[in-house]
């Protein structure tokens, strides 16, 4: 199993660490590669050989001799190593010469050639090369990808006129809306005129001839212009024989479109000066370089930002569809392609095959999947089609050679304006593609007028019948990118929507409004176990409590996942995104051979495909289960509770000068003041402060204006509150609103910490410092529970069952604590984790001025406290008896089936009720 790309950077830090001080080629050359390969988790053993002896030709003598090579890994690799400071060029070209000397099929990809300090690897094949010094190692291990078992995704971005495109028309959408043009007729108004831009750059009309009307037919002040669009709709939509025999011979020269694109009677728009500019501005553009898809985008730009936000409309980049549409058929359709085209009866088998696809987006929005997997199947065609006419002879009848077409397409959209963009790009992706081919057989086709219709219905995705749209026994793919809306921000037209689709279960509404999608495609495949499916979503469904909300119902009904992209960011080409991180799942009824989760470095990285035997909801290879929340740990442990919640509106909180002020206005409230942490605070080591007045002196309290001030502003704040729990605390304002506080020295646990770190820093803190409701604790916590949090066994739980703010990492109790399968240990490992503990508590006590943060930088964390880590890890390990490699992947997996193990022997709790404090 391959190592996550943080645990492969911090093995590289710590290798060159180790070999900082290395330069002998003769006595460390051999240590230190076994060393090097080990940091991407494998030994050289298994793939590649030392000393490896080849013949050679020596360029000086113009002869071959007998040569070693340093480490030879058959048809991927070739390192040549030498003392430090040696030259890399020579060494280089060393390397080369031990080419003559290798089989053709097992010449190596890569050449590393490396002086200890220095590294340079070549690719032979893009002739690209990276050269950094040993300390950087680090950051650039992604160069290594393929040692470790990576494969890079590579997909290509789009071409930046899509923006300019989109943002010019929604300047004109202002413009049009402000005049009072506005609502259905605005939107199709739109749609028609983006159709007329892309027709004169594509060859549907002649080249300029829809912006020469509009400049020569129409006066500069725009007045008129409005009555000649309206009168060119008219045109558009009659056969030239039914037409006027009188007609303007500008206007004439417009084809018949059809396709009841422009059947509808509009009312005339009105235009002046600049808005005739601003419609020739677009005309300026080269729409024959614009992607279809550019209609996502351009549907964002002008639609406002809170009908937007409630309609979870994201405009995915073509680089985002791919990432879907590769794995879920398209990867598969090239492969069987490369073995059968040379072999013609099988050829045309496949190209019936390609015909006979369906492809079914059910929150399609305007249609930007639909549009990308058709252009990909039609240029699949387009070699299909070489393969059957090979040489690019002409061929007359072009049109009965294009078997794929529009109306293998379907789509469910809530919105009316993008339902019609939808259908009118994939409209012009056909057309782009019949360009494609004719310029490859010379002969043109247009496939106008337009006779075939994608089957783009406009209604509620949630509330139909699928069935209604594509039986489900005619369905091949289901794909998609369904609203990203959290449970806070569902309308409750929306919430009902979701909660109709999970039976009315009132859980269901903590979910974000993309799960809906899946059990309604789920009930929907039943009939039909052949349906692939995959849509993007937002990553919480598959971390934390939405898990346990979803996936047992999908589980149940026999959904397996086979490919999935775990957390990613969003990137698209519109502006003003929000910042979403994503996963894709690709799901069916049926187990795929190759199951494949991509891995990223970073967020913002390219996928890298990793082979998994199962994929679980936590997109982990490993069983399928499932960690539901619970009232007590499931394992003999402490129990950990909420911290204490002011809910005050800020009244009762002080930073060190706000509480000195206090103090020097209101001196008697000095005994009142306690310190405050909450994970912040604690990781960082900063300082902050509250009016602590549980239990206080009622007469004291009276006797100081400025803290009754407070409690009366904290009171009128909680009575404003529409939850009646606040409301209710009211009565009590001096008190938090809900108190945890123990009354003995605690372990404090951060609610949230970076995803950068290995592991959320931990402390014991004194029971006069209150903790915050960032935090969680437990009272009178011994060392060994000290160990059992710290170690990387029980963060690895975390990183994989907790939930994610954002992209960092969210500790909860009910969810991570009382989950995690801890094995009691006897006493000699009890007493081994015990003294593991204190060795990284005298750790960080070696650095009295340098916060938790600063510790626990992966980069910069030091030597002991790292050590300590390890050897409480060993500790930890042989409780379990953990014998697997040190990696994420084999520790979440046999994690997996020990939670398995030990919960099947378990009584099923009861439903969490939600209280004051948090679980």
């Amino acid at each position: 199993m391959a190592l996550s790309w943080n645990e492969i950077r911090r093995k590289a830090i710590e290798f060159s660490k180790r070999w900082e001080d290395a330069s002998d080629e003769n006595s460390q050359a051999k240590p230190f590669l076994i060393d090097f390969f080990e940091v991407f988790g494998i030994t050289n053993k298994r793939v590649a050989t030392f000393e490896h002896a080849v013949k050679k030709f020596a360029k000086a003598h113009k002869e071959q001799s007998r040569g070693f090579v340093d480490l030879f890994w058959p048809g991927i690799l070739l390192i040549e190593m030498k003392s430090r400071g040696k030259d890399l060029d020579k060494a280089y070209d060393q390397a080369l010469d031990y080419f003559s000397g290798i089989a053709e099929r097992d010449l190596p990809r890569y050449v590393l050639v490396c002086d200890f300090q220095r590294f340079r690897l070549t690719d032979l094949i893009t002739k690209e090369s990276v050269e950094f010094l040993l300390k950087d190692l680090y950051q650039n291990v992604r160069s290594f990808g393929f040692i470790a078992g990576y494969q890079t995704q590579v997909i290509k971005p789009q071409d930046p006129i899509n923006i300019k495109a989109a943002e010019r028309m929604g300047k004109l959408h202002d413009t049009l809306k402000l005049v009072g043009y506005e609502g259905h007729a605005l939107e199709l108004y739109l749609v028609r005129l983006l159709f007329c831009l892309f027709a004169e750059d594509t060859t549907i009309f002649e080249k300029s001839l829809f912006q020469e009307y509009i400049e020569t037919k129409t006066l500069e002040d725009g007045s008129d212009l409005a009555h000649h669009i309206n009168t060119l709709f008219y045109v558009l939509n009659t056969p030239e024989q039914k037409r006027l025999k009188n007609l303007d011979e500008h206007l004439a020269a417009f084809p018949y479109i059809n396709g009841k694109l422009f059947e509808e009677p509009l009312p005339p728009a009105q235009f002046d000066k600049a808005m005739r500019e601003a419609l020739l501005d677009l005309c300026s553009l080269d729409w024959s370089r614009i992607s279809p898809a550019i209609f996502g985008s351009l549907f964002q730009s002008i639609m406002d930002a809170k009908k937007r936000r409630n309609l979870g409309a994201h405009y995915t980049s073509e680089a985002n569809i791919l990432k879907l549409i590769k794995p879920l058929f398209l990867d598969e359709l090239w492969v069987e392609f490369e073995k059968v085209k040379n072999n013609k009866n099988k050829l045309l088998a496949f190209h019936k095959k390609l015909r006979g696809l369906t492809f079914f987006d059910p929150a399609c929005g305007c249609g930007n999947f639909l549009v990308i997997t058709y252009r990909e199947l039609r240029l699949l065609e387009i070699e299909v089609l070489r393969g059957l006419h090979r040489g690019g002879q002409q061929v007359l009848d072009i049109e009965h050679l294009i078997q794929i077409n529009v109306d293998q397409f379907f789509g469910i959209e809530i919105e009316e304006f993008p339902a019609q963009i939808a259908q009118v790009a994939l409209w012009l992706t056909d057309h782009q593609m019949n360009m494609k081919i004719s310029d490859e057989f010379g002969n043109y086709f247009a496939r106008i007028p337009l006779k075939s219709t994608p089957h783009i219905l406009n209604a509620n995705a949630l509330q139909i019948d699928w069935n209604d749209v594509l039986e489900a026994k005619k369905c091949c793919f289901i794909l998609g990118n369904p609203p990203f809306v959290g449970k806070s921000k569902q309308t409750p037209g929306q919430k009902a929507d979701l909660l109709s689709v999970f039976g009315n279960l009132k859980s269901a509404s903590d979910l974000d409004l993309v799960a809906a999608w899946y059990p309604k495609a789920a009930h929907y495949i039943q009939t039909n176990a052949n349906i692939r499916c995959a849509f993007v979503s937002t990553n919480s469904i598959t971390q934390g409590e939405q898990v346990s909300l979803l996936w047992p119902l999908l589980l149940s009904l026999g959904i397996k996942i086979n490919f999935a992209h775990r957390t990613f960011s969003w990137t698209n080409e519109a502006s003003g995104v929000a910042a979403v991180h994503c996963v894709i799942i690709g799901f069916g009824l049926k187990d795929s051979d190759e199951k494949i989760i991509y891995e990223y470095e970073s967020i913002n990285g390219e996928p890298l495909a990793i082979k998994a035997k199962n994929i679980n909801p936590y997109l982990r290879d490993g069983v399928d289960v499932i960690a539901c929340k619970r009232q007590q740990p499931i394992s003999k442990l402490p129990s950990m509770r909420y911290g204490n919640k002011p809910t005050d509106d800020g009244n009762f909180l002080f930073t060190d000068e706000e509480k000195n002020q206090f103090i020097t206005n209101e001196p008697s409230s000095e005994k009142y003041f306690r310190r405050f942490v909450g994970g912040d605070e604690f990781i960082n080591n900063t300082s902050r402060w509250c009016l602590w007045l549980d239990g206080a002196d009622i007469s004291e309290i009276r006797a100081m204006p400025l803290v009754l001030a407070r409690i009366k502003k904290v009171q009128e704040f909680r009575l404003k509150s529409s939850a009646k729990p606040t409301r209710q605390s009211a009565s009590t304002p001096m008190k938090f609103f809900y108190i945890s506080q123990p009354d003995t020295d605690y372990l404090l646990i951060p609610e949230t910490s970076s995803e950068n770190r290995q592991f959320i820093p931990i402390g014991f803190v004194d029971r006069n410092v209150i903790s915050s409701n960032a935090t969680y604790h437990i009272p009178s916590a011994e060392p060994l529970i000290f160990g059992l949090l710290s170690s990387t066994m029980h963060n690895c739980w975390m990183r994989n069952v907790g939930g994610r703010l954002e992209s960092r990492y969210r500790y909860s109790a009910s969810l991570v604590y009382n989950t995690f399968p801890w094995i009691q240990p006897n006493e000699k490992q009890s007493k081994a984790i015990e003294e593991a503990a204190f060795a990284i508590l005298k750790a960080r006590s070696n650095y009295p001025n340098e916060s938790l943060a600063g510790l626990y930088d992966p980069k910069t964390m030091p030597s002991e406290l790292l050590k300590a880590h390890q050897k409480l890890d060993k500790a930890v390990d042989s409780v379990y008896g953990f014998k697997g490699p040190n990696t994420e992947i084999a520790r979440i997996a046999f994690l997996f089936e020990t939670y398995q193990k030990m919960t099947s022997l378990l009584p099923p709790e009861k439903e969490i009720k939600k209280s004051k404090g948090k679980n």
